[in-house]
């Protein structure tokens, strides 16, 4: 009985993973929220049967997906699939939610490391040499719209100056896929947490956002960056590219914690609630003042012990 109902189960995720494909791929406008819901099915299989019969279930929609839809899809259940799994099997473990999310996001970067090696392997495509390739033409329009409005005098200057936020963007796509990673995962997981609250009766949440705390070593970790940023370091090099990278990965998880205390000083002291609401806002619509600010009371709330000072005070 056992065995026949993971199969129904596990056809039921199948079913509705290939139904929200289909959406992904031929619904362009619906495709901005389903793009997050496929990983959900493999979530819930996972969390109710753990990751072992969950690998039959996504093998299987591999397969389905590259016979129902194109070889060139494929990409799309090895990224879901197992970053979902990952998710799942950490909540039939009964992991805290920033440790299930905290694994879901790794299981998303391997996920999409697979996607490129895949894509050179099975298609002959280099991701960076036609990533190189499209932007190139890009600027290329762009000058030839400046010279044709006759501002021949400023393209070099402004193609120059593209050049360099294109490589710039090129050399942080490590901390972008990272980023995307934990984007899909808090997302999935989320989603994944209501339906299985509603679903099987469970009590599963995230702590409020103000108690997230980072541990003191990213500021180590932070002291690092910044003393190897004072030397000159050959921008072509793999050492440069590590620390480039980890200077934009750091300086996010310190604004985060600045915003996490921000949302923390707010509750402690009984503030409005749109204060934090607010502190966001500005710092997406003057990100130059305001993420400076912001990153810098997160090193203040890690380094200073500044909840711990907040309470004695009380």
């Amino acid at each position: 009985m056992n065995q026949s109902k993971k199969i129904m189960d596990g056809t039921l995720v199948i079913v509705i993973y290939m139904m929200l494909l289909f959406i992904t791929i031929f619904v362009p406008f619906l495709s901005m929220v389903s793009i997050f819901l496929l990983p959900v099915p493999f979530v819930l299989y996972a969390a109710k049967y753990n990751w072992k019969p969950s690998l039959v279930v996504w093998v299987l929609a591999i397969l389905f997906t590259v016979l129902l839809a194109s070889i060139y899809t494929i990409a799309i259940p090895i990224v879901v699939g197992l970053g979902g799994i990952i998710i799942g099997s950490a909540i039939y473990k009964d992991l805290s939610a920033y440790e299930t999310l905290a694994r879901g996001a790794f299981g998303f970067v391997i996920g999409l490391l697979l996607l490129f090696v895949s894509t050179q392997v099975l298609f002959q495509v280099n991701f960076m040499t036609e990533l190189r390739t499209m932007i190139s033409e890009s600027v290329e329009m762009s000058t030839a719209f400046l010279e044709s409005v006759g501002m021949q005098g400023q393209t070099e200057q402004i193609q120059e100056l593209m050049e360099i936020q294109i490589q710039h963007f090129i050399d942080i796509l490590p901390v972008l896929l990272i980023t995307t990673a934990f984007l899909l995962a808090l997302i999935s997981q989320w989603v994944s947490y209501k339906m299985l609250n509603r679903i099987q009766k469970r009590d599963l949440y995230f702590p409020p956002f103000r108690t997230l705390r980072f541990p003191t070593s990213i500021l180590g970790l932070y002291l690092i960056v910044i003393i190897f940023s004072l030397f000159e370091l050959n921008s072509s090099g793999i050492v440069y590219l590590i620390f480039q990278n980890a200077d934009v990965l750091l300086s996010f998880l310190l604004a985060i914690q600045g915003f996490s205390f921000i949302f923390y000083y707010t509750h402690h002291k009984k503030l409005p609630k749109f204060i934090p609401i607010l502190s966001i806002i500005l710092t997406v619509l003057l990100p130059v003042i305001f993420l400076t600010l912001v990153r810098i009371i997160g090193i203040f709330d890690i380094g200073f012990n500044m909840r711990e000072r907040l309470m004695r005070k009380k």
